[in-house]
């Protein structure tokens, strides 16, 4: 039979694989390779998941690798917007471009029956590689091709037929823009070869495992991975459910009772988005507080406290002052700790502000 492992000792090792029992010296793109990408349809909360993670982190040093093309930002896993470095950009969209396909062909495949796909690929290509455009100025001038289809659809279509990233000043902290978009090949200038499903599975085990073949399947959008897990050379746990559970064989597993620091995470970050079953993160109360935001399109920015999810957080500003609050979902025995964080946390984000702090005994509300 294969060996138990513990809820506790599943969050504590990926707590680790995300470096989030210590802050880590590594470099800004070997820590967004590390996690296999942030999760960052927002344009700028994903800062605050490096800023958890990297020692000393500054928005620069993020914003700067936008700007000299070393990490870019395009729908991958789960068709999402995720901030990757450049290589991992041009590896990764070839295999996960099925994700994107299959969820544009289920929405407005209707709509696209008499479009010759290569060439409105092409044409959505020269479109934006003469100039990056919003979806919006891509449907003006593919609906002079294509006048009687629904525009769109059209322009969904070139999202799943050519890899495109949100250039910048889309992304950038303290910035605003366009979401305008050119092809990942043009923008990169170099070619990557595409990454094999066991490739990506490895990934994944690196920065989320010990994992089930539903959690990698969850995590990138893919599906029948069960073969592709089982011809690897992996070892084998069961969780407390009696789930089968995969994990590279020299990949550090820290004991369940190593300390894990208060953590305020940002609101799409992908340790709460990345397994089938979430428990190893989000507790019960967690569970029930995450259902009040179900039917949104609003996430909360959770704080974790001993690993698992305790509350969430939130910030306003007024007259120069910042205000986190924090939103108690269960007694918080550590609120002192919580509160030093908030207050290092305002210093990142709003440095020039007074700072305070708030707590609720309520979760916070969408």
């Amino acid at each position: 039979m294969d060996p138990l492992i513990s809820r506790r000792a599943l969050n504590r090792a990926t707590l680790d694989r995300q470096h989030l029992l210590r802050r880590t010296g590594r470099t800004v793109i070997e820590v967004v390779e590390d996690l296999g990408g942030l999760q960052a349809q927002t344009p700028h909360t994903w800062y605050t998941g490096l800023w958890n993670r990297v020692e000393g982190f500054k928005p620069a040093d993020a914003a700067d690798l936008m700007l000299s093309r070393e990490l870019v930002r395009i729908a991958l896993q789960r068709s999402t917007i995720h901030l990757v470095s450049a290589r991992d950009c041009l590896a990764m969209r070839p295999l996960l471009q099925v994700v994107t396909e299959r969820g544009t062909r289920g929405t407005y495949g209707k709509k696209l029956e008499g479009v010759d796909l290569d060439e409105l690929a092409a044409r959505g290509r020269a479109l934006v590689e003469e100039q990056p455009m919003t979806f919006a100025e891509l449907e003006r001038g593919l609906a002079e091709r294509w006048p009687s289809h629904d525009r769109h659809a059209l322009s969904q279509a070139v999202r799943w037929l050519v890899p495109l990233v949100q250039v910048p000043p889309r992304g950038l902290w303290g910035r605003s823009g366009p979401v305008a978009h050119t092809s990942a090949e043009s923008w990169l200038g170099f070619d990557a070869p595409p990454m094999t499903p066991a490739e990506l599975v490895r990934r994944y085990l690196a920065a989320f495992g010990p994992a089930s073949v539903m959690d990698v399947q969850t995590w990138s959008g893919l599906t029948r991975l069960g073969e592709v897990v089982e011809s690897l050379d992996l070892v084998r746990f069961r969780d407390e459910s009696g789930r089968a559970l995969y994990d590279l064989p020299d990949a550090v597993r820290p004991d369940e009772d190593t300390p894990a620091p208060v953590r305020l995470m940002y609101d799409f970050d992908n340790l709460f988005l990345s397994h089938a079953d979430r428990s190893r993160v989000i507790t019960e109360a967690g569970l029930a507080a995450l259902r009040g935001f179900m039917g949104t399109n609003v996430q909360p920015r959770t704080i974790l406290v001993d690993g698992f999810t305790a509350g969430d957080w939130t910030v306003t500003r007024a007259k120069g002052t910042s205000t986190l609050t924090v939103h108690q979902w269960v007694p918080i025995s550590v609120l002192e700790e919580v509160e030093k964080e908030g207050l290092r946390l305002l210093e990142f984000l709003a440095p020039g502000d007074k700072h305070e702090i708030s707590v609720s005994d309520r979760p916070s509300r969408p």
